[in-house]
């Protein structure tokens, strides 16, 4: 019993088992520290790239807001500067609707009169003639005057979107030029916003234009169906059509558009060689 314990005190004491010992414990500890260590670079890379993936998505935020705003701020300009653009040709067109009544208009005015008198003292041979002139000026003089109604904006205001349409379906029937007529139905919804009235017409003007210049049509057909939200618009003739795919657009086309999307209307222009064209037009109704 005494040699055991004397067997078992000599290797505790044994300088050996000791070194072991602290060797073991030391690499415990440094591998207490190493862990530590490493939960802490997991931590601070976990916070950095957390702070880099926020950074960007308030950075990408921030930039896409301000390519919106930039888009909207391009918008408003685009709007503003049809709004002058439309002002501007409205007044120009004011203008030379005075002008054709006040002047050219009274100029008509006498030469008809001039030319009635002149039936009265010719003789037979030439009073047919006469007769004949005096029917064209006063045709002109008529012509003249439904021309300046349609393009003075205040004739406009004061006749309303409706009867400013049927006169100028009217005016085209007179011509001769084509077979014009008018369809409205639905409980007429006066316009709010009166401004409107005169861009919707500008708009059904610019059709006319173009069908009478390049269409070659013989008829041309105007409906307006008044809804509860918005009015429908559909204009269309029998003309030779086109392929807008492949046709120039024109000044024409794209003053429609522009004064449509200015009403926030929907814009449908179709047209198929030897099939027509029609215009369809959605405007809502607008406050001021």
């Amino acid at each position: 019993m005494a040699n055991l314990f004397n067997s078992e005190y000599h290797f505790l004491s044994n300088p050996f088992f000791s070194l072991n010992i602290l060797q073991t414990r030391d690499k415990i500890v440094t591998s207490d520290a190493e862990r530590y260590l490493l939960v802490y670079m997991i931590g601070v890379l976990v916070i950095v790239s957390t702070l880099i993936i926020v950074f960007f998505i308030v950075f990408q935020k921030r930039k896409n807001q301000l390519l919106r705003d930039k888009i909207k701020q391009q918008q408003k300009f685009d709007e503003e500067l049809l709004k002058t653009q439309q002002e501007i040709q409205e007044e120009t067109l004011k203008h030379v609707g005075r002008e054709l009544h006040d002047n050219v208009g009274q100029m008509l005015v006498l030469a008809t009169m001039q030319m009635k008198a002149a039936a009265n003292i010719v003789k037979d041979e030439a009073k047919s003639k006469v007769d004949n002139a005096a029917s064209a000026l006063k045709e002109s003089l008529e012509e003249v005057r439904a021309l300046s109604k349609s393009l003075n904006s205040d004739v406009i205001f004061n006749l309303g979107f409706d009867a400013t349409v049927k006169n100028e379906v009217a005016r085209l029937n007179k011509t001769g030029l084509i077979a014009s007529s008018l369809v409205i139905s639905g409980e007429k919804i006066n316009f709010e916003n009166k401004k409107d009235e005169i861009i919707l017409f500008r708009i059904l003007q610019e059709f006319f234009s173009n069908t009478l210049k390049y269409a070659e049509a013989e008829h041309l057909k105007v409906t307006l169906d008044y809804k509860a939200q918005f009015l429908n618009i559909k204009v269309e003739d029998d003309g030779v059509g086109c392929d807008l795919n492949t046709a120039e657009k024109g000044s024409g086309l794209i003053n429609m558009e522009k004064r449509a999307e200015l009403l926030h209307a929907k814009f449908q222009l179709d047209s198929q060689p030897e099939n027509g064209t029609i215009l369809i037009l959605q405007y809502p109704y607008r406050t001021v």
